[in-house]
């Protein structure tokens, strides 16, 4: 590297340019697993690294002082440096919605939740903010230390795999992977649209496969900017983007496995044979939309009260869908109601006053029938009780 950058800003710079292509070789080996928890954190080091250069370039120190202001902080004698969140506000200042800045702090908050977990279902929906967070490092290189220290010419084809189309949505089932997506969907969900389409903050590309070139010095994949193209070739892209979304027998919709609570209760009462209950006087489902909302507050899978965190539920029945400000369920609290809601005992546990069933669930199973005659008649002995 050049001679003609002191001592400590060398050091930094190599550090940021090792660490950054170890992530991208820890990201691009088929066999790891660990492949956007090891790429951030080590991405992380390579952007806290580089801007520490820069800061030293610029003749300042990225050490915390102390109270007093006339001291530098230290831990077991050595300097404590800015970490990257302190090293973004002092960089940007009151930039707050640089995207490039936006980009980090989605990453820095990301990693806290990930460094000690390996949650390999997130990786395809995180593939974009990834590849925009490596473009942006060899970027600002150039724009601060110029285009000999970049990484472009070191790089085949950046974060070469895509990670495979395995749905997010799957992993609902696991608490520790549905609280990182719920934390990533309200990130993403507090993002203007001209932040998400700045390229800076998540990158996204089409790959279309070509005819190959004559030329044998052709490059077979070249990658360009959207946000750079001209008008004309911005309606070729979108040209070619719907040819082929044509072709797709499946289009990824959000949340395909959710469910609205009218949704739950039309497949509840359906699975529980369509049974009724006297209500005012009436006939009505014995599994209504009030009987939903007794049960969700009685197993506490969400939070009863508006002024309470909204994301704080049970990601195994209830996720909390910020865009739309509403909770949506799983198939698993499906099966769960229909389970309690078979129990008599258990249904009626949600009323103060026990409710008459006016017409049992449809079913052929002759135990079933002799079951429902029990509950009948369990339910006669309370009402004359009652009455005495």
């Amino acid at each position: 590297m050049s001679k003609r950058l002191p001592k400590k800003v060398k050091i930094s710079l190599q550090k940021a340019r090792d660490s950054a292509l170890l992530a991208v070789e820890m990201y691009n080996k088929p066999g790891v697993k660990f492949k956007t928890g090891g790429y951030v954190v080590m991405m992380v080091i390579a952007w806290t690294s580089l801007f520490h250069a820069i800061f030293f370039r610029r003749k300042i120190k990225p050490f915390y002082k102390e109270d007093n202001g006339h001291f530098y902080k230290k831990r077991e004698g050595d300097y404590l440096y800015w970490e990257l969140m302190e090293c973004l506000n002092q960089y940007y200042c009151d930039d707050t919605q640089n995207p490039v800045r936006l980009n980090l702090e989605f990453f820095c908050k990301l990693r806290n939740k990930i460094e000690h977990k390996s949650l390999p279902k997130i990786d395809p929906d995180i593939f974009a903010e990834c590849q925009a967070m490596l473009l942006n490092f060899d970027e600002l290189i150039k724009h601060e230390f110029g285009e000999k220290y970049c990484l472009k010419e070191l790089l085949s084809f950046s974060l070469q795999l895509s990670p495979s189309s395995e749905s997010i949505t799957k992993a609902s089932t696991n608490t520790e992977e549905s609280k990182v997506i719920d934390f990533i969907n309200s990130y993403r969900s507090a993002m203007t649209t001209e932040i998400i389409n700045s390229g800076k903050f998540a990158f996204k590309a089409f790959l279309i496969q070509v005819a190959n070139h004559n030329s044998k010095d052709a490059l077979p994949i070249q990658f360009y900017r959207y946000d750079k193209l001209s008008d004309d070739e911005k309606k070729n892209v979108d040209r070619v983007a719907a040819l082929v979304k044509t072709k797709l027998e499946k289009v990824p919709v959000r949340n395909p496995d959710l469910m609205l609570p009218k949704n739950v209760v039309q497949a509840v009462q359906t699975k529980l044979g369509n049974p009724k209950v006297l209500s005012g006087g009436r006939e009505v489902d014995l599994f209504n939309p009030q009987t939903h909302t007794r049960c969700w507050k009685k197993y506490k899978v969400r939070p009863i009260s508006a002024e309470d965190d909204q994301t704080k539920t049970k990601s195994e029945y209830c996720v909390y869908d910020s865009t739309f400000d509403q909770h949506m369920y799983t198939e698993k609290w499906v099966d769960f109601l229909v389970e309690k809601m078979s129990d008599e005992t258990e249904y009626q546990s949600l009323y103060k006053n026990p409710r008459e069933i006016v017409r049992k669930a449809k079913t052929k199973d002759a135990e079933a029938e002799l079951l429902a005659k029990e509950v009948s008649r369990k339910l006669a002995e309370k009402a004359g009780e009652n009455k005495n």
